[in-house]
């Protein structure tokens, strides 16, 4: 079956840098584009950032640009996020996604979820 399984997440200082880590399985990788979303507590999910299925395109939110960086290995079937300058706001729980589809400048409708690895930024 499909599993996307996140690791990497856990306590860090702002200014700070965390990477996070998915592995999946169960479906065709690379006819995917992939992506990281996150939860806050008291908030919708939000999309972070995503990568098309070659690798060679990458989206961002406005609130993690020129902070965070997301790669794809196809060989390993695997995605990562680099998060730099960490900041108290970044704390949420950030989930793998995968999904069909691409766009304009964003993944699409989400077709498999991770269940999450918790990043906590103390101030």
């Amino acid at each position: 079956q499909v599993q996307l399984v996140e690791s990497g997440g856990g306590l860090v200082q702002a200014g700070g840098s965390l990477r996070l880590s998915c592995a999946a399985s169960g479906f065709t990788f690379n006819t995917y584009y992939m992506g990281w979303f996150r939860q806050a507590p008291g908030k919708e999910r939000e999309f972070v950032a995503g990568i098309s299925r070659s690798g060679y395109i990458t989206s961002y939110a406005d609130s993690v640009k020129g902070r965070f960086t997301i790669s794809r290995d196809n060989a390993k079937k695997t995605i990562s996020l680099q998060m730099d300058s960490l900041r108290p706001e970044d704390t949420a729980v950030y989930y793998c996604a995968a999904s069909g589809t691409w766009v304009r400048t964003t993944m699409g409708a989400v077709d498999y979820w991770g269940k999450g690895t918790l990043v906590t930024v103390s101030s």
